[in-house]
C-alpha cells in the first residue's frame, strides 16, 4: 500500500494524492453506474433500481420479501423503496401485501410478469457488464479490484468481536 493509509488510528489530512485516487475512483465508479444503468433503461426498459429489486425478490424464498429485509439488502431508505415499490406494482412487476405473520408490515412479491422482465433483462445487462467493465481490466486487476472492495467492505463493517 502506498503512503500511510494502511496504519489504522493515524491521523493526517489526506495527501493530493490520495485525493485525485479519490476522485478518479469516485468518478469512474459514476461513469460506469450510469453506463451500465443506461445500456439496461434502453436493453429492457427497466430502470437499475428495477432490476436490483427484481433480482433480490428472484432469490428470496418464495419471490418475496418483507419491505424492511428489502429494503436493507439494497441499501435503501424505506420511504424511497416504498415510492419505487408503487411505480413497481403499477408496471405490474411487482404486488405488496401485508405480512401474513406481522400485520404492521409488508412484503413484496414478484410477479410473474416482474419474473419475465427480469429474465429478458439479465441477459443484454449481464453483456453491458462484460463489455464495459470486465473486459477493460485484466484478470490480476479483477482480482485487485476484488481485494480493494473486500477491503472497504470490511472497514466500512468490521466484522463483530464477541
Amino acid at each position: 500500500m502506498h503512503g500511510s493509509s494502511a496504519r489504522p488510528g493515524l491521523r493526517r489530512s489526506p495527501t493530493a494524492e490520495d485525493l485525485r485516487a479519490w476522485r478518479n475512483f469516485i468518478e469512474t465508479a459514476e461513469r460506469l453506474r450510469v453506463t451500465i444503468g443506461s445500456r439496461l433503461q434502453s436493453d429492457s426498459g427497466l430502470s437499475s433500481g428495477d432490476y436490483t429489486v427484481l433480482l433480490t425478490l428472484s432469490e428470496s424464498p418464495d419471490t418475496r420479501i418483507r419491505s424492511s429485509e428489502l429494503a436493507t439488502q439494497i441499501g435503501w431508505e424505506r420511504s424511497r423503496l416504498s415510492h419505487h415499490l408503487g411505480r413497481m406494482e403499477q408496471r405490474g412487476l411487482i404486488r405488496r401485501e401485508e405480512c401474513a405473520t406481522d400485520n404492521r408490515g409488508a412484503e413484496a412479491m414478484l410477479t410473474s410478469a416482474g419474473a419475465d422482465a427480469f429474465r429478458r433483462a439479465s441477459p443484454p445487462h449481464l453483456h453491458a457488464i462484460q463489455e464495459v467493465f470486465v473486459n477493460a481490466l485484466t484478470p490480476e486487476q479483477l482480482d485487485a479490484v476484488r481485494d480493494i472492495t473486500q477491503a472497504l467492505a470490511l472497514h466500512l463493517d468490521p466484522p463483530q468481536t464477541s
